[in-house]
């Protein structure tokens, strides 16, 4: 069944991919972008409408004009150490471009939301894997926008009967198989394709701490590839159309991976060593997250395809290995 569906910020790295899985399984797709930071060329000819989320008016009359039965919301900022120098962008932009989003959606009478959220919300657990009943308690802006989207969510459902579905990633990793889309940050802040660049250019990359209670000494992640977590979106928008009530589900493998076990994946792959220098922790790092994604499994019936971590790698460096090396920082 074709379904239209509205996806803000889907020229970005994770919405690009999500977009792209859509129109694969045959969805009427409209990409919402103010390519602040994503990209035009990740947006198929004709789906994309260059426009900023603050204008709501705007937004309710697109709406309007295309009928979307549901939105998937990705259009934000990501970078939790800028969210530390930057906190009024960060709630400006996360939280304040999302209201006018679900504004938009009222006037347009729109009721279904699959809302790009984070493990950030969670803060520093004590105990791994995971579980969406953990305590809320971010330990950053960007986590902390997060958190005020969910509950802005919350009252839309309670008073405008807008229904949404919150993913909370774990970290989104790898590219298309085909290796015509990948991660594209500037600046990069996320592992796995700063490990590659630093490959592609000889420029050393800082390991920060190896002195966690680890095997290594490194910290542990969860790596969730982002064809997986596309899918993810797909199965939270067929589940709201179902009628399924409003909710929030982990997007991760359950599998924690140290960052040392990252850089001997990406040294086997590439055939190079990894430049790297060790610092000190950053502060705020949680030893490990990982998730406990049993909820999703079982209640959307998601099945990641991309568990092992060599697979992300290999896509990831077969996308980096497309990229000119005067382009890199």
């Amino acid at each position: 069944m074709s379904l239209r569906i509205l996806v803000t910020g889907g020229a970005g790295y994770i919405g690009a991919h999500t977009v792209r899985l859509l129109l694969e399984q045959g969805h009427d797709v409209t990409v919402v972008d103010n390519l602040s930071k994503g990209y035009r060329h990740n947006v198929p000819a004709g789906r994309l409408d260059v426009l900023d989320l603050a204008d709501t008016g705007a937004l309710a009359q697109l709406m309007r004009e295309k009928r979307p039965e549901a939105v998937i919301h990705f259009a934000g900022f990501i970078a939790v150490g800028e969210s530390m120098r930057e906190p009024e962008r960060y709630f400006a932009n996360n939280v304040g471009g999302s209201l006018s989003l679900l504004t938009a959606m009222v006037q347009a009478s729109v009721k279904h939301v699959v809302f790009s959220s984070t493990a950030a919300v969670y803060g520093n657990p004590h105990t791994n894997p995971i579980l969406e009943t953990f305590p809320i308690q971010p330990v950053s802006p960007y986590g902390e926008s997060k958190v005020m989207v969910e509950t802005l969510l919350g009252w839309f459902d309670q008073i405008h009967q807008l229904t949404s579905v919150s993913l909370r990633y774990f970290n989104a990793s790898g590219a298309d198989p085909a290796g015509q889309l990948g991660e594209e940050h500037e600046p990069e802040t996320h592992l796995l394709p700063l490990l590659l660049r630093a490959v592609i250019t000889g420029s050393p990359i800082t390991v920060f701490g190896d002195d966690y209670d680890t095997p290594d000494g490194t910290c542990i992640r969860d790596y969730i590839h982002v064809n997986d977590l596309a899918q993810a979106h797909i199965l939270a928008v067929e589940y709201l159309l179902g009628g399924g009530a409003t909710d929030r589900f982990n997007v991760g493998t359950g599998t924690g991976h140290t960052v040392m076990e990252m850089i001997r994946v990406v040294e086997e792959v590439t055939g190079k060593k990894v430049p790297y220098v060790t610092g000190p922790r950053r502060e705020g790092d949680p030893l490990s997250l990982v998730a406990a994604a049993g909820k999703l499994r079982t209640k959307l019936g998601w099945r990641p395809q991309y568990t092992d971590l060599r697979t992300i790698v290999e896509h990831a460096w077969n996308f980096a290995k497309t990229r000119p090396i005067e382009s890199l920082p």
